[in-house]
């Protein structure tokens, strides 16, 4: 599932989306990323296997053999390029208003 559709379905569901966002600021463990959260360490590990399977994250062995989770920074440029789209739009679209308005 390496859509976009499917990554932003992903970010949909609150939880996913904290842990992304944690995982935006440093790669974490499980251990790490279950401290605060409202959930289980098994339930944190789902989502982590969801965000993998999106292509949001990826893992990495640690030390002592501990997985550590990183988000993919190519996925989100991808993100990132499909929302540029509906900006770089919406800006012609504004410069366009703005010229027909001069012309006046």
């Amino acid at each position: 599932m390496n859509t976009y559709s499917g990554r932003l379905d992903a970010l949909g569901d609150p939880t996913r989306r904290a842990i992304f966002e944690r995982l935006a600021l440093r790669p974490q463990s499980v251990g790490e990323l279950a401290r605060g959260l409202p959930v289980s360490r098994p339930a944190v590990s789902q989502h982590l296997k969801f965000l993998k399977q999106t292509g949001l994250v990826s893992v990495t062995l640690g030390p002592g053999n501990r997985r550590v989770y990183r988000v993919d920074p190519t996925s989100v440029a991808e993100i990132r390029a499909y929302f540029d789209r509906f900006w770089k739009h919406a800006l012609t679209a504004f410069k366009a208003a703005a010229e027909k308005e001069d012309s006046r």
